[in-house]
């Protein structure tokens, strides 16, 4: 997953990826790409599921989505933060605890 700092609030979903296109990744690799309003109180998510393109959509009513500073560079999210950042939490607030492997199962 990944955030798109600039704001894209009128873009439809093939808009959306053809600016992710054109900023040089590949919209069609599975990522999830995050757009936000330029007033930070809705989001867009922009992503190829395998057989079309699906654009999800949200708007706090009383809040707004916490974002990085606004630059050329990308941010990227684990699941948990995604979650976090859908409900209005500070996703940069959530972490993720490292796991040591497994040496064998069963």
């Amino acid at each position: 997953m990944r955030l798109c700092g600039a704001p894209h609030n009128r873009k439809g979903s093939d808009s959306l990826l053809a600016l992710v296109r054109d900023a040089g990744s590949d919209p069609f690799n599975g990522s999830l790409y995050v757009f936000r309003a330029k007033r930070a109180d809705r989001i867009k998510i922009a992503w190829w599921d395998g057989s079309g393109v699906c654009l999800y959509s949200k708007r706090l009513e009383k809040n707004q989505f916490v974002w990085p500073k606004i630059g050329p560079s990308r941010v990227q999210l684990n699941h948990a933060q995604l979650m976090a950042l859908v409900d209005g939490m500070d996703w940069k607030r959530v972490r993720t605890v490292a796991v040591k492997r497994p040496e064998f199962a069963g």
